[in-house]
């Protein structure tokens, strides 16, 4: 028997296609719900916003790890890298993969507070749409509606990160023998947007796999609260 019937009557009705014949409904819900004493928008919201803050922690602890970005460069370029290391010039991409993959991997640890606080502005409508959805459902619905700004704020991140570990030195020295080379119809080499959008994606992807995680196994993976709120 499911526990807080009302709550879970009110979730049904968010699976509803038209949100907006149905959104006078559910204030009515909230509103008997709180007159009976449960908090529901204070908890819904704490519960999806506390599996997020945790599977944000998680993922960034994760791929901060030397190794955990294994990116290489476009497929675009590769034919590019490929005549480099048949001309002994192996090495030069072997170091601007590796500058590449540690500035991903710092970057994710600097990042981590803006995404959070991008989860701590989540309003009480953004958890009741998402508390029953599927394994990613809350993930999904943060990097839909942030992914534009924060991918504004972690550029610079990611910019920092990458000149830390040498990326940009190590891309001119590739940049001036790949000039040099030749190659017909020579790709864009733009490897900046490229691990910033590679890294933003595995960091999504990770935080997502992490919360499938915690909606398996809410207490033991989450806290009692968000317990409360997955419970069946």
């Amino acid at each position: 028997m499911k526990h807080y019937w009302l709550l879970a009557g009110m979730l049904a009705l968010t699976g509803c296609q038209n949100m907006e014949a149905v959104s006078p409904w559910l204030e009515v819900g909230n509103q008997v719900a709180k007159n009976a004493g449960y908090d529901t928008d204070s908890r819904l919201a704490g519960g999806i916003k506390e599996v997020l803050h945790t599977s944000t922690d998680r993922a960034s602890a994760s791929l901060s790890q030397t190794g955990a970005f294994r990116l290489r460069l476009p497929a675009s370029a590769r034919p590019a890298a490929d005549t480099m290391r048949q001309m002994g010039f192996g090495a030069y991409v072997d170091q601007l993969e590796n500058a590449m993959n540690r500035g991903a991997e710092q970057a994710v640890v600097e990042a981590a507070p803006v995404f959070k606080q991008a989860v701590t502005s989540m309003t009480v409508t953004d958890a009741l749409g998402i508390v029953r959805g599927g394994d990613t459902a809350a993930t999904d619905y943060f990097r839909g509606h942030t992914e534009t700004t924060l991918r504004q704020r972690y550029q610079p991140i990611v910019e920092a990160s990458l000149r830390k570990t040498g990326f940009y030195d190590q891309y001119e020295e590739v940049l001036a023998i790949y000039e040099k080379l030749p190659i017909a119809n020579k790709p864009n080499m733009n490897l900046e947007s490229y691990v910033i959008d590679n890294s933003m994606t595995t960091l999504f992807s990770r935080i997502g796999q992490e919360e499938a995680l915690i909606r398996k196994d809410p207490v033991a993976r989450g806290s009692v609260l968000i317990g409360q709120v997955f419970r069946e």
